[in-house]
């Protein structure tokens, strides 16, 4: 049988399991074995399948990614998101739906130590929605910006799905993780106006609430330091060189732990807890890397994805037509599937074309990310919507759902700023670079 056929078929097997349910991790290495073996023959596929896995996750470059989740445990349980969102609350509570901005950039905040975008919505959400109901919030608009907010950590580092796209497509990590800087601020900023105008056009979402004095506001800043010290440890670290992403991930993670001794809110049993939730998250994100990477190798020998940037670079269109398809199926995909299942997918089929049209790889990996963000609160997986609904089930998921769409249009509009301005991911790594 020919390769490309048997890649082909490979591929439309692979999506129809796992639109059956099956997990990723184990689709993609099974599918992969089978093409293999067809292609190759057996032994050469339980050769494969006896050194692959060990030689992929053995990879330095995938060190990084358990010190980033450890980093946003321990900054979780050192309680560095209390003290981000209260800061917040004093300094943009009196705002029209103060409170809500007050959990965006909470959620910015919070980012800076963690790479998930479900931790941040989870904790943000026992916070702020309590609050904001409490000072009578609309249930779905207090929900929404707390699910809507929570995808912004998938953009400013440390950023786990940054750190497995460079893995995927062999781009360099600690550009991609400056890359993710400012987009994720302008992120923050463009929902933060949204929301001003909203409450401005129907004040009964967020009723006002009182302006704290400038004591208040200057006093709560002490609350911060913690985040912007691992912050700027971090990046000044990789945009200076010093670090490496990996150490840099290893001095935040031991950052936020020195904090939460200092600060005394970090004991044994939660220290302990924070281990026990990292090692789960990094055994799930392994297993899905080593099952896809395997199945990168597979498509590799089939020529698939050479071919299909033969054919789409050949198109008779204007590139940017190409870009809104592929974004399209992202989208697309990200009905169905999380947001690494959904890169992991689809990067080793759009990615060779892509390049060949001419657009930037760090560029590239920016808005692919941003498309992750969006799929993370759409129907019918929309996952930090559910995570949100699962901390406030009282208010159903249908109701957040609606009050998503407002953030969902803005995250179109921020979008549509980044094709338009590529500039404003590239400046940080062009800096780097010259340097």
């Amino acid at each position: 049988m020919e390769p490309l056929i048997v890649g082909c078929v490979a591929l439309a097997g692979m999506v129809f399991l796992i639109f059956m349910g099956m997990r990723i991790a184990f689709v993609a290495p099974l599918v992969a074995f089978g093409g293999i073996a067809a292609l190759k023959g057996w032994k050469v596929a339980f050769n494969l399948a006896g050194y692959l896995p060990h030689g992929i996750a053995a990879h330095y470059s995938l060190s990084v990614i358990p010190l980033f989740i450890i980093m946003g445990y321990l900054g979780f349980h050192s309680g560095l998101t209390k003290d981000i969102f209260h800061t917040a609350r004093q300094w943009f509570g009196h705002l029209p739906g103060g409170m809500a901005i007050a959990t965006t950039y909470g959620c910015a905040g919070f980012a800076a130590c963690t790479g998930s975008s479900v931790a941040s919505a989870a904790v943000m959400g026992k916070m702020a929605i309590p609050e904001m109901r409490k000072y009578g919030y609309e249930p779905g608009f207090a929900a929404g910006a707390v699910a809507a907010g929570g995808t912004i950590a998938t953009l400013i580092p440390p950023s786990v799905p940054l750190v497995i796209y460079g893995i995927i497509t062999e781009q360099s990590v600690g550009f991609l993780l400056m890359a993710g800087f400012l987009p994720g601020i302008l992120s923050a900023v463009i929902y933060a106006f949204m929301i001003q105008f909203r409450v401005k056009l129907k004040p009964s979402l967020a009723p006002p609430l009182e302006k704290a004095p400038w004591k208040s506001r200057l006093i709560s800043l002490k609350g911060t330091w913690g985040i912007v010290a691992i912050l700027t440890l971090m990046l000044g670290g990789i945009y200076t060189g010093i670090f490496t992403p990996t150490e840099a991930g290893g001095a935040g993670a031991a950052g936020v732990f020195v904090i939460g001794l200092l600060t005394r809110r970090l004991d044994f049993k939660k220290f302990k807890l924070a281990m026990l939730e990292t090692g789960r998250a990094t055994v799930m994100i392994f297993a899905i890397i080593v099952g896809i990477l395997i199945f990168v190798r597979f498509l590799a020998l089939t020529g698939l994805p050479a071919a299909f940037s033969e054919m789409v670079v050949a198109l008779p269109v204007p590139r940017i037509f190409i870009l809104c398809g592929i974004l399209g199926l992202f989208v697309f995909l990200g009905m169905f599937l999380d947001l690494i299942g959904m890169m992991l997918l689809a990067l080793p089929i759009v990615f060779p074309p892509v390049i060949a049209l001419g657009y930037d790889p760090i560029w590239f990996g920016v808005i692919v990310v941003k498309m992750g963000e969006i799929c993370l609160i759409t129907p019918p997986v929309g996952l930090n919507v559910y995570v949100v609904n699962s901390v406030a089930p009282d208010i159903p998921s249908q109701t957040i759902f609606k009050g998503i769409i407002p953030f969902l249009l803005m995250d179109f509009l921020t979008l549509a700023v980044l094709i338009a301005f590529p500039q404003i991911v590239t400046f940080l790594p062009s800096l780097m670079m010259k340097g």
